[in-house]
């Protein structure tokens, strides 16, 4: 790699196919829409989200040496993202997700990672082999990493020498992978970006909005974490402070990568120096912006 990236972005990296319609959607519909193909999956978002803000993320994860694989590839290099630490594997299929939109509201999805969960530890040879850290001598900059990867794999990160110096940014991809992360919820070093839905599946409590989500979070052990709960308030806490902030009211056309947007741009803002109650309102704000549409 010509040089070291700002930050790696480890999980899932995949075609996303989104059906979108401006129309109201029941079980069983078929109705007209727009239906898109583009690069996706809770780590590239999340690089490609930083991308915009200046940085230089590292991917470390998993593409199928195919034709799926290969444009996805030539799809991110031509981004500027550092594909280096990238594992490409003639053995396994380039992985797809597909959710259907109807209104700015999810209706359905299917994330298809198997890919990702059968290469496993794979992925993280470069951040022990010497090229992005080692045991002796780890990563120690920011880590974005989504649960897309097992809980078994979760686990071993948890406890791994080649994650102790690193800045632990972790987001559970959905609400159906929340309780991968429990081996990451009291981990010194981590940052958890969860929904209210996801944050009571970690928890196995019922919040009633991000704030009591936050408070059950730190009271479970959490260093740290940052719950939104879509257009109502957004919430950042530790057991010491509870920082909030409301999104600025948008006519909803998109939710898939909302999430992934607002972890992206809190995370670039910190690192470009923001305090957290800035770094807070750059988040939502750009969730916001990326829900409209504003974004591309």
């Amino acid at each position: 790699m010509a040089r070291t990236p700002d930050i790696l972005c480890i999980g899932s990296v995949l075609w996303d196919i989104i059906g979108r319609t401006d129309l109201p959607m029941v079980l069983g519909n078929d109705k007209p829409g727009r239906i898109a193909r583009l690069p996706g999956g809770v780590a590239l978002n999340i690089a490609m989200t930083l991308g915009r803000f200046g940085l230089r993320p590292g991917l470390v994860s998993v593409v199928g040496d195919d034709p799926a694989g290969r444009e996805l590839l030539a799809a991110c290099e031509a981004m500027g993202l550092d594909c280096g630490a990238l594992l490409v594997d003639p053995d396994l299929p380039t992985d797809h997700y597909m959710a259907m939109e109807a209104q700015g509201t999810l209706v359905a999805a299917l994330a298809d990672a198997h890919s990702l969960e059968a290469a496993g530890a794979r992925i993280l040879a470069p951040l022990q082999d010497g090229r992005l850290g080692s045991a002796a001598a780890p990563w120690g900059g920011p880590v974005a990493l989504d649960g897309n990867l097992t809980e078994a794999l979760l686990a071993e990160i948890a406890e791994s020498p080649v994650f102790a110096a690193a800045d632990l940014r972790v987001a559970p991809a959905s609400p159906g992978k929340a309780e991968r992360l429990r081996p990451l919820l009291a981990h010194p070093r981590a940052t958890l970006y969860v929904n209210r839905e996801e944050a009571g599946l970690l928890t196995g409590t019922r919040p009633a909005n991000a704030a009591a989500a936050a408070q059950a979070l730190t009271a479970a052990g959490a260093r740290r974490v940052l719950v939104t709960a879509g257009a109502e308030m957004a919430v950042d806490a530790t057991a010491g402070r509870v920082l909030t902030a409301v999104p600025p009211p948008v006519q909803a056309r998109r939710i898939t990568g909302a999430g992934d947007t607002f972890m992206a741009a809190h995370i670039a803002a910190e690192l470009a120096g923001a305090d957290a109650e800035e770094a807070l309102r750059a988040a939502v704000e750009a969730a916001a912006a990326y829900v409209s549409g504003e974004i591309a």
